[in-house]
């Protein structure tokens, strides 16, 4: 009776089905294990905008001690910071985050001086920063902050027609000076005519495009300051001479870079690259994808940057510098020596073609133990201006560059991006097709198709 029970075709179905519910209810238990364990993500977006920038990974990753996250905010209100914080913690095993409800723990909230809810504080041993704001950029700058023991100032040179630190026009670096307030760089403007002397507070030293001459005991200055130990970075753009638009030869500058061994060369680079007009870009930006291997575009690959109105430069080693290329411009692209007109024979013999080497970064032996000055030479200016410096790697291209020369390799990385204009731009034509296509083809094609099949079954 029993063997035939065993036997019986109900008992075998309810064996089976037992069996898959067993199955199912184990795969379900742990899967779900497994994702309170691990937590883990896919970004499908095509830059990565919901990833923690190579930037964040390599400051966290990097931690000697741990590090705590601490998120202020109402208990129902945890989840609002608790997806970006998990990400920070799925880094390294060595960050730890903490939830306080400053109605429950007034006194924690208190002493760690909270004002706002969703507020973030990192602390890195004894060291505590507020985040600025609750995004990867402001967690990520209160890092920096606790891993910096020193301020450190970016002085831009002015007096001789620079892009001016605080102007918000399109010719301004406003911009650069808040991506540089991210990273938690001080900024101020210095005048070199007035005092012939950098300031000592100067981290680094900017001269960006100047359009008059400096005078001797300017460059004489910025001599002293890099052969001392000090860090510049020249963005000069070509002597071009255009109506009442006219950029100095700025020889007694020119001079000093040469004596380091970088020659900036008295053309204009055109580019003919077709991707940069699909970009949108006349030829009189340079298209730049490929970089060397120096520090500060080394982990730029795959990223783009537009030099408008660039000028090549020659680059050597001499006793005292030594002296790496950046990158060069597109295979593309020729540098023609006529200045004075708008108008340019892209076919002249004279022109010389590309590629041509845009940028370079050098170092000074100071012969001092521990002391090296470093400078960076860039044939454009207007790259880092406001209306330019969004354009693809520009903003990386700049922030990298101030880094290496503040000897922050460990911040030397692509930014988080911003979230992309993804919207379609089409001409009438092309909307007219899509209403067509959308309200009277399609729906036409059904209703014959049905037509058809009714009259065939007829």
């Amino acid at each position: 009776m029993a063997s035939q029970w065993i036997k019986a075709r109900q008992t075998k179905y309810v064996a089976y089905a037992t069996t898959y519910i067993l199955i199912v209810v184990a795969v379900v238990v742990i899967a779900n294990v497994l994702a309170d364990r691990y937590n883990k993500s896919y970004d499908a977006t095509s830059n990565k905008r919901y990833s923690l920038s190579d930037q964040t990974a390599k400051i966290v990753k990097g931690l000697k001690q741990n590090a705590t996250i601490t998120y202020f905010n109402q208990s129902t209100r945890f989840r609002d910071g608790r997806d970006l914080l998990d990400e920070y913690a799925n880094l390294s095993p060595k960050v730890h985050i903490a939830y306080v409800d400053p109605d429950k723990e007034p006194e924690v909230a208190r002493e760690a001086g909270i004002r706002n809810l969703g507020t973030a504080v990192v602390q890195i041993g004894d060291k505590k920063e507020v985040a600025k704001d609750m995004t990867e950029e402001g967690i990520t700058g209160a890092f920096i902050r606790d891993l910096k023991n020193t301020t450190r100032t970016v002085c831009f040179v002015q007096g001789s027609g620079e892009h001016q630190l605080d102007d918000s026009d399109r010719e301004g670096l406003s911009h650069f000076k808040d991506l540089l307030g991210k990273d938690d760089y001080e900024t101020k403007s210095v005048d070199l005519l007035t005092k012939a002397e950098v300031p000592s507070e100067c981290t680094s030293l900017v001269v960006a495009g100047p359009t008059r001459d400096y005078e001797q005991p300017e460059v004489d200055a910025i001599k002293k300051y890099v052969e001392d130990g000090g860090r510049a970075l020249f963005m000069l753009d070509p002597p071009l001479k255009l109506g009442q638009e006219e950029i100095a030869d700025n020889d007694a500058l020119t001079n000093l870079l040469a004596s380091w061994g970088v020659t900036v060369q008295k053309d204009l680079i055109l580019d003919l690259n077709p991707i940069g007009q699909i970009a949108g870009l006349g030829p009189q930006v340079a298209l730049v994808t490929n970089y060397a291997t120096q520090p500060i575009v080394n982990d730029m690959r795959g990223e783009a940057t537009g030099l408008p109105l660039s000028r090549s430069i020659e680059i050597k080693n001499t006793d005292k510098t030594t002296v790496e290329k950046m990158f060069d411009s597109s295979g593309t692209s020729l540098a023609t020596n006529n200045l004075s007109s708008p108008k340019v024979n892209v076919n002249d013999p004279k022109n010389t073609k590309g590629p041509l080497t845009l940028a370079a970064a050098g170092t000074y032996n100071t012969g001092k133990e521990n002391s090296q000055g470093r400078f960076v030479v860039v044939g454009s200016s207007s790259w880092a201006a406001n209306r330019f410096i969004n354009f693809n790697g520009n903003s990386d291209l700049a922030l990298n560059t101030i880094n290496w020369l503040a000897s922050d390799e460990d911040l030397i990385s692509i930014r988080p991006k911003q979230q992309e204009d993804r919207r379609i731009t089409m001409t009438s034509a092309q909307m007219n097709w899509v209403v067509i296509t959308s309200q009277f083809l399609l729906p036409g094609i059904v209703v014959i198709g049905g037509i058809a099949m009714w009259w065939k079954r007829r």
